[in-house]
C-alpha cells in the first residue's frame, strides 16, 4: 500500500465531520473505548493535556506544545482540523508522523477497522495515541475536536484540563445557549485533575464552578491571575506585550509569533496553565515561556491565525468561523491600514450566515466563494444572501480564482483578507 492509497482509504472509507458534516457525528464514545481497547490503552503511557473550548483551542494546545518543548519534554500535539497535509494532526516536537507510520498503521489494523467502522475522527485520535507510545513522548497536548463529553479524546486522564473559552458554535450538536455548550465541554473536567478556565461569562461560570466542585477538580480562573492590557507590534512582524499580575508586571516584553489580537486571551490561558503545571512539578522556567511564545510557528507548525501569506498588496488569512471568531478578526481589519480592502469570503451550510454576514465591513470588495468540500455553502447563494447586508462583490467557483481576482484588482497599499472557514484557508495554503 502507499501512503496515497492510504490517505485515499482515510479519507473515502470512514465518515468525516469536516466533509460531510452531521452524517459523520457519532454521540457516544463507544467505538472509540472498543478501539482504545484493542490498542491496549496506549494514553496511559505518558502524561496529557486534555484543551477544549469554542475558539482559541488550537492555538493554546500549539503554544503549550511549544513551550514544553523549550523545557526538554518529548511533546505529542494531537489538533484538529489540518490545513494542507491530515498529519499535521499528529506530530512530535514539531514534527509531522511519518507517511510510512500512516501506511503500516493502515495496513496493520484494517480488519479493526472493517469490523467496528470507525469515524475519521475517531481512527486518527487512536492513531495518535498509538503513535505517541511507540515513540515515548513525555506528554502529549490533546485537543479536543467537538465539544468534550462525547468528544473521541475524552479517554484519556490528563494531568491538567484547559478549556478557553464559550461561544455558539456547533449548535446542532452541542446546545444552542451557552450554559448548554459549557456543560459539553466541562465534560473534559475529571476527579481531582484542575481545570484552567480561559474566560468568565455569567452563564458559563456557573456550569464551570458547579461540575467542578462534583468532581473535586480545583478550578483556576486565568483571568484573575494574569492580564494583558494591550500589545504592541516589533519591527520582525512580532507580538509584544506586557503581562500583569497582582497589578504588577509578571512578563515583561514577552515577544509572541502570534499576531492576532485576541491571542491576548490565548496567552492568558497558556500562563496559567503552565503556573498550574509548575505546581504539579512540571520543570517550566521563564525561558522556556519566553522562548516558546516567540517560537510557536516555527516549533509546531501552526497555520491560519491572522497569517500573512503576502505583501504588497498584504494578504492575510484567518481560519475564525463563529459569530465570536469573526468579531475578533473584523476589529483588527479595521484596526490594520490599507487603500482599499478586499475580502476572499466563503463558508460552510451549517453556520448561522445571517449573524456572520452582518458583522462583516461594507467597504470592502468582496470575492465570495466555496471550498473544495462538500459542506461548503454555494458561492452564488451566499453573494445572493450578503446582498441583504450590503456586501456586494464577485462570486467564484474556487478560491484560487476568487484570490487571482482580488489581486488583480489592488494596489500594493491595499488589503485582501480570506477567511470565513478553515477550509477556505486550507484551500489557499
Amino acid at each position: 500500500m502507499t501512503y496515497e492509497e492510504a490517505t485515499k482509504f482515510l479519507f473515502e472509507q470512514l465518515p468525516m465531520y469536516q466533509r460531510q458534516g452531521k452524517a459523520a457525528y457519532k454521540a457516544d464514545l463507544q467505538t472509540t473505548l472498543l478501539l482504545d481497547k484493542y490498542f491496549e490503552h496506549p494514553h496511559k503511557n505518558y502524561k496529557t493535556i486534555h484543551v477544549a473550548g469554542t475558539n482559541g483551542k488550537g492555538s493554546v494546545s500549539h503554544m503549550l506544545a511549544s513551550i514544553l518543548q523549550q523545557a526538554g519534554y518529548k511533546v505529542g500535539l494531537y489538533t484538529s482540523p489540518h490545513l494542507k497535509d491530515f498529519r499535521e494532526r499528529i506530530k512530535i516536537d514539531g514534527k509531522q508522523i511519518p507517511q510510512n507510520n500512516v501506511v503500516r498503521f493502515v495496513e496493520e489494523h484494517s480488519n479493526i477497522i472493517d469490523k467496528l467502522e470507525p469515524s475519521f475522527f475517531e481512527m486518527i485520535a487512536v492513531m495518535a495515541f498509538d503513535y505517541f507510545k511507540q515513540e515515548r513522548v513525555d506528554v502529549a497536548v490533546v485537543e479536543v475536536g467537538m465539544g468534550g463529553r462525547l468528544d473521541s479524546t475524552n479517554i484519556i486522564s490528563p494531568d491538567l484540563s484547559v478549556i478557553t473559552n464559550i461561544a455558539l458554535d456547533h449548535t446542532y450538536f452541542l446546545g444552542d445557549t451557552k450554559a448548554q455548550i459549557a456543560k459539553e465541554k466541562a465534560g473534559i473536567i475529571k476527579a481531582d485533575t484542575p481545570v484552567v478556565i480561559g474566560e468568565r461569562g455569567t452563564e458559563t461560570d456557573v456550569v464551570f464552578n458547579r461540575i467542578a466542585r462534583e468532581r473535586n477538580a480545583q478550578l483556576i480562573d486565568a483571568t484573575s491571575l494574569y492580564q494583558i492590557p494591550f500589545s504592541t507590534f516589533s519591527a520582525d512582524e512580532k507580538q509584544i506585550m506586557q503581562v500583569y499580575s497582582n497589578g504588577e508586571v509578571r512578563y515583561s516584553d514577552l515577544k509572541v509569533s502570534l499576531l492576532g489580537w485576541y491571542q491576548k486571551k490565548n496567552i492568558i490561558t497558556v500562563l496559567a496553565a503552565c503556573k498550574t503545571l509548575v505546581g504539579l512539578n512540571y520543570k517550566i522556567e521563564n525561558r522556556d515561556i519566553y522562548n516558546g511564545m516567540e517560537k510557536v510557528q516555527s516549533s509546531t507548525g501552526l497555520l491560519g491565525r491572522w497569517q500573512i501569506v503576502d505583501r504588497n498588496p498584504r494578504v492575510i488569512c484567518d481560519i475564525g468561523h463563529n459569530e465570536a471568531g469573526i468579531k475578533a478578526v473584523v476589529e483588527q481589519i479595521e484596526n490594520t491600514p490599507y487603500k482599499k480592502l478586499h475580502i476572499v469570503w466563503g463558508m460552510v451550510n451549517d453556520k448561522d450566515t445571517d449573524a456572520i454576514l452582518a458583522l462583516l465591513p461594507t467597504k470592502a470588495t468582496y470575492y465570495f466563494t466555496r471550498a473544495a468540500i462538500p459542506r461548503s455553502l454555494d458561492e452564488k447563494l451566499l453573494m445572493e444572501k450578503a446582498k441583504q447586508f450590503n456586501l456586494k462583490g464577485y462570486c467564484f467557483p474556487n478560491v484560487k480564482e476568487s484570490l487571482e481576482k482580488a489581486r488583480k484588482l489592488s494596489t500594493p497599499n491595499d488589503l485582501i483578507f480570506i477567511g470565513g472557514s478553515t477550509f477556505i484557508v486550507a484551500d489557499i495554503l
